[in-house]
């Protein structure tokens, strides 16, 4: 099996929490993730917004960067960024059977019990990557939540945490206090953590847990990033730049110099598609894509298509079966002016006619359909109006790219 095949396959095995794996696996290859410096992300929504800033600043500083993100949205080369582009594919793909002859040994000699899972797997080729590039720092985002995700074996020289909302329940805690007590497993002691604009019960836990660990808090404001321009669309993105900026200040402080000049060229062009991202075709046509997968992001795009000005446009819509599909829908229905529902290219892609339904319940007078393919339901949006909206799903974003070229 060639390694990408390999990689993919371990999808299979789903999501495992827990150090074990990755510790014995990074040890195995000789501590990769202690190569370079570490600047390591957490937050509901967010953390990749931030992740790309500060990579782009990072860059503009002159130093030698790397950012690894999730989940990538048409090629796996995304998630591994170094100075401004996804590591070519031969890289990539030498990397991958590097890491998978280390584990081939683990299993062999029973140090490794269990197979690692796809984002262990990803996350050991990420550093070993990094460590290969030469990189001076990299930037981390948290896969999922934080203490026990596989990121979070790296000893970082500063951290963030850029939110905390409803997501991903089901592993995390239904509380927003259970949620941080996740995101805040990433603070180590004496590193100082960044934190965005939090409710009070999540900050009471983060502050509690920052101080147990010696860790100081730095709380950012929209102040933070009042002089600079922003190259991310919608008001959401003040309260992450701010929290970037925040960062980038620390870091400046700790040893990797970042020049004023440096975080204003981070700020207004950091390279993170997907995220209110216009793009027109050819003939006119218009589509404007976003991430929004939770109830939190659905109201960061809701309030953007409000403060546009525009007339409701329509909404093309997938979902994972795990997601909170109905809060999604009570923020983001609203500012719409019909839906169309569809399945993203995953296993974990929920029945349209269920979310049908559930749109239904919402706002009985909305205009719903569904279409078997994205292909299809993007043409039933534009029969509509040459200007619509797609959200819901990262793999929804990535097969409509992948249908109008570009990512």
């Amino acid at each position: 099996m060639d390694p990408l095949s390999y990689l993919f396959s371990l999808e299979q095995f789903g999501i495992k929490f827990g150090l074990e794996n990755i510790s014995t696996l990074v040890a195995r290859l000789g501590h990769p993730e202690r190569a370079f410096k570490s600047i390591h992300i957490a937050g509901t929504n967010g953390k990749g917004s931030v992740t790309a800033m500060v990579d782009a600043a990072l860059r503009a500083a002159g130093h030698r960067s790397a950012r690894y993100t999730s989940p990538h949205l048409v090629y796996l080369s995304e998630r591994f960024v170094v100075d401004g582009r996804p590591v070519a594919r031969e890289t990539l793909t030498a990397t991958i059977a590097d890491v998978r002859d280390a584990i081939g040994t683990l299993r062999s000699d029973g140090t490794l019990t269990v197979q690692p899972t796809f984002f262990e797997v990803t996350t050991a080729v990420a550093f070993e990557l990094f460590r290969r590039a030469g990189v001076e720092a990299a930037v981390l985002e948290v896969g999922l939540g934080g203490r026990l995700d596989a990121t979070n074996v790296v000893s970082p020289i500063a951290t963030a945490i850029t939110s905390i909302a409803l997501d991903h329940e089901q592993y995390l805690g239904t509380t927003l206090a259970d949620i941080a007590f996740e995101k805040a497993g990433i603070i180590k002691p004496g590193v100082p953590v960044v934190v965005g604009d939090l409710a009070a019960d999540a900050t009471a836990v983060i502050e509690t847990i920052a101080r147990e660990r010696g860790a100081e808090v730095i709380r950012s404001s929209p102040d933070d990033c009042a002089s600079f321009t922003l190259g991310l669309r919608g008001r959401h993105q003040v309260a992450n730049a701010a929290v970037a900026v925040r960062l980038l200040r620390l870091l400046d402080a700790r040893g990797i110099a970042v020049p004023t000049s440096a975080i204003a060229a981070g700020l207004a062009d950091p390279d993170w598609p997907g995220r209110l991202d216009l793009r027109r075709l050819p003939d006119g046509r218009e589509l404007l894509m976003d991430a929004a997968h939770n109830p939190a992001g659905a109201a960061a795009l809701a309030s953007y298509l409000r403060d546009s000005g525009e007339a409701p446009l329509p909404l093309v819509f997938a979902a994972m079966r795990d997601k909170n599909i109905s809060g999604i829908f009570a923020a983001l229905l609203p500012a719409v002016d019909s839906l169309v529902v569809t399945r993203a290219s995953t296993p974990r892609t929920a029945d349209p006619s269920a979310i049908a339904a559930q749109a239904r319940a919402i706002t009985p007078s909305l205009v719903v359909s569904i279409e078997p393919s994205p292909e299809d339901a993007l043409a039933a949006a534009w029969r509509r109006k040459n200007k619509i909206v797609v959200a819901g799903s990262i793999f929804l974003l990535g097969d409509v790219m992948k249908q109008i070229g570009g990512s």
